[in-house]
């Protein structure tokens, strides 16, 4: 295996990936940060008027006093509107992430999930309710400056902080949610996820020629689900430590069930249990995070949604083809099919199945091809796209390209009785008709 592009895997990838998949992480933690800020602007508060005490500034220390008591109700206020306001504003955005499931396709629900912004913006409001109710806590009754324990002057100029934020939120993720129900920012989105893919992958073919004779077997003993991703890096440290190469079976993506078998042993004994625990991660959909082939199935689906009679929107299923496309472009000289991980020595440690040229190439063309005999628009900008990937694959693999730029014209051909509708619908256009 050439090592140039490889990159070692990461411990805490898999890790990272299954938090961005979760709606609760960012929202516990901004729980914590809010009550460690408290602590802290308490701390500051009772500072300050033990200072002012001390230095019997009482006019300067009821001037505050009387800031404060002002400032009360402005949070009292932001306390009791705050939790209103998010679920006004959440529920509005599930609905419009249902709406976009609907046009488009169910899978474009992760895009929300995973949002970085969405996080953020329910953090945040969570965190500004959070704060708002602990500062309500800090307020006195007593209002002599020499009895006075604590006046909650930055508690309260940090609650307004966080209001101000929240608005400039609240701008930025109806922006964001916007975007969500068009079709282009969509798709543009799933695109840039796959490159992501891509550019993490290890890159290179080879490896040894023969793993050896297989000497064990580890079956799957969790629930039944789909493979979303392993650690690799886990993976790769059993291995080495049992001087084993360890090959997984079947690929990321497929669904397994109990009993099935996930990693074959080459090379020695298997290796304990405990050290492969939490190395494979199974669960009830897909995620691009080490799926190369889930970009193009999404975008495969929101083509097949748009060019069904129901929705008829074939300029949707041309934007999505012209990031399969892409795609594919930057996928036509890369070594693809096999991966190997290595250990820091260099010796192959896991061996792991991926997707090849043809089944890519057949997954962003095949089902959309069946649906295009009655879409001249579609006819014309896959052809184009066709057209253009033979001229930048190298001659080992025009083979699916030519198939099925072949196969369409027949389909057109059959299904268009009209010469001079078949003509049009048969011209490359890269804008589909333009």
């Amino acid at each position: 295996m050439s090592d140039r592009g490889y990159r070692r895997p990461r411990p805490l990838s898999p890790l990272r990936e299954h938090l961005r998949d979760t709606f609760w992480f960012a929202p516990t933690m901004g729980f914590v940060c809010v009550f460690v800020l408290w602590l802290a602007a308490s701390a500051v508060d009772e500072e300050i008027v033990a200072v002012l005490q001390r230095e019997e500034a009482y006019d300067e220390l009821g001037s505050l006093i009387s800031f404060v008591q002002d400032a009360k109700t402005i949070v009292t206020t932001i306390s009791s509107a705050m939790m209103t306001f998010i679920g006004v504003v959440f529920s509005i955005s599930l609905v419009a992430v249902q709406m976009a499931s609907g046009q488009l396709t169910p899978r474009v629900v992760r895009i929300f999930v995973r949002s970085r912004i969405s996080k953020l913006t329910l953090t945040v409001f969570l965190a500004t309710f959070l704060f708002s109710l602990l500062v309500l806590t800090s307020y006195e009754s007593e209002a002599d400056p020499r009895l006075v324990v604590s006046v909650p002057l930055l508690q309260s100029m940090l609650t307004l902080v966080l209001v101000g934020l929240s608005l400039l939120l609240f701008v930025v993720y109806v922006s964001a949610t916007l975007r969500l129900m068009q079709v282009g920012p969509v798709v543009d989105r799933i695109a840039r996820d796959s490159f992501r893919v891509l550019g993490r992958m290890p890159r290179g073919p080879g490896g040894p020629e023969g793993l050896g004779p297989e000497t064990g077997r580890v079956v799957h003993e969790g629930r039944a689900g789909v493979l979303r991703d392993v650690n690799t890096a886990r993976l790769v440290r059993a291995a080495r430590r049992q001087d084993v190469v360890l090959r997984l079976i079947p690929r990321i993506g497929d669904f397994v069930v109990p009993g099935t078998p996930v990693l074959a042993v080459h090379g020695g004994a298997v290796p304990p249990r405990s050290r492969l625990r939490y190395s494979v991660s199974v669960g009830v959909e897909r995620t691009l995070h080490q799926d190369l082939a889930f970009g193009l199935r999404q975008l495969s689906d929101i083509a097949l949604r748009a060019l069904s009679t129901s929705v008829n929107d074939p300029t949707t299923a041309v934007q999505c083809l012209d990031r399969s496309i892409q795609f594919l472009a930057a996928l036509v000289h890369l070594p693809l099919g096999t991966v190997h991980h290595r250990d820091r020595s260099g010796r192959v440690r896991l061996v792991q199945e991926g997707p090849g040229w043809e089944s890519l190439v057949d997954l962003a063309f095949e089902e959309i091809r069946w649906c295009v005999a009655g879409s001249p628009q579609v006819s014309r900008r896959l052809l184009a796209g066709l057209d253009d990937l033979l001229l930048l694959a190298p001659e080992e693999r025009k083979q699916p390209l030519v198939r099925h730029r072949a196969l369409l014209v027949q389909a057109v051909e059959r299904t268009v009785p009209v010469a001079a509708d078949r003509e049009f619908a048969l011209l490359p256009d890269r804008q589909g008709i333009g």
